[in-house]
């Protein structure tokens, strides 16, 4: 049985990103007793404005690299744990320059590692089910905690490599560790070079949107807040070197998400350009999140995926100033890969 831990200071690194945005302002707007230091380099991934409306009081910001062990022996003294979201996390990204994702994934993760062995905090990281591999589409099963890792992509092995490392840390060094594996997130905050926010926005342009090869390969979406959710409950309820997936049983193809924003947005189902595939596109990801359910009592609470959709698109129509200057260089670095 796992004794309740109760943070007060924590860390999130790449807290300007995406789904680390997100985590902040879960714990900012659950958690008033909890104060969040974000550590982001702010790649082109990660924006400050994510978190500029969040209290400074309860938030503060430190620009820096995870791989800089002297920054991590500055910050880390005084927090009480560390939730490790700084990634490269962009499979295309990865195919074309695999470097930057070795760096960040892998000795970002050994620098932080290191640093938690040293000061003896609890640290929690966040993974992918892309490490996995794919599933047939015909395929009944789901991604467990028991499945074989089998990644694809530079950019999903560098993260199985990361998960190792803690595991490897943990057994060795006797590290407070827990990992988690969620399947794809989407909501807020989301970069333009990712697979929805990509759509809604060529829409909002006028543009066609763009489909990947036929369409049929599947994702198992759940809103981001709900992964916020059972982050917390894993960081705050979890055993000690354990690992939980999360998901939302919310498995769709590409082309039935497409249709549905296309359609969300007044727009003919239909009214989109196939592009080239993606090299080794996986094709099924789908997450079996009973363990997360069962030991902890965690559940989402965003399963209607449409109702998710439309918040997501009414997002992204009102904060155009948030999207708009990134915009026009992911185009251009899609059509260059002729996508």
């Amino acid at each position: 049985m796992c004794i309740p831990f109760e943070p007060k200071n924590i860390i999130v690194t790449g807290g300007c990103g995406f789904i680390g945005s997100n985590f902040v302002h879960y714990v900012v707007n659950n958690h008033p007793e909890v104060h969040v230091t974000v550590l982001d380099k702010l790649t082109y991934a990660g924006n400050p404005e994510n978190i500029a409306s969040l209290p400074k009081d309860r938030v503060e910001l430190v620009v820096g690299d995870i791989c800089d062990s002297a920054l991590l022996d500055e910050l880390i003294p005084g927090h009480d744990a560390i939730v490790h979201y700084a990634a490269e996390s962009h499979n295309d990204n990865s195919i074309n320059d695999p470097f930057p994702f070795l760096r960040t994934n892998v000795e970002g993760t050994y620098r932080l590692l290191e640093s938690v062995r040293k000061y003896n905090i609890r640290y929690h990281h966040v993974s992918t089910d892309e490490v996995y591999g794919d599933l047939a589409l015909d395929d009944p099963a789901r991604f467990t905690e028991q499945t074989p890792y089998r990644p694809s992509s530079p950019y999903s092995s560098t993260k199985a490599s990361s998960d190792m490392l803690v595991r490897a840390w943990t057994r060795t060094y006797g590290l407070r560790t827990t990992i988690s594996n969620c399947s794809n997130n989407y909501g807020p905050y989301q970069h333009v070079e990712k697979f929805i926010p990509r759509q809604i926005t060529n829409i909002i342009d006028g543009r066609r949107p763009k489909l990947y090869g036929s369409g049929e390969n599947v994702r198992d979406w759940i809103y981001t807040e709900d992964h916020s959710s059972a982050v917390w409950d894993i960081l705050t309820k979890g055993r000690i070197g354990e690992t939980y997936l999360i998901g939302a049983d919310g498995e769709k193809s590409n082309i039935e998400v497409l249709r549905m924003i296309l359609r969300a947005m007044g727009r003919d189902a239909d009214d989109f350009d196939w592009v080239a595939d993606r090299p080794g596109h996986d094709r099924r990801y789908a997450i079996d999140s009973s363990k997360l359910r069962r030991e902890l009592g965690w559940k989402p609470q965003h399963t209607d995926f449409a109702a998710g959709l439309k918040r997501t698109i009414k997002w992204y129509v009102e904060n155009e100033s948030w999207w708009r200057q990134a915009k026009a260089a992911t185009e251009e670095k899609y059509q260059r890969n002729g996508q």
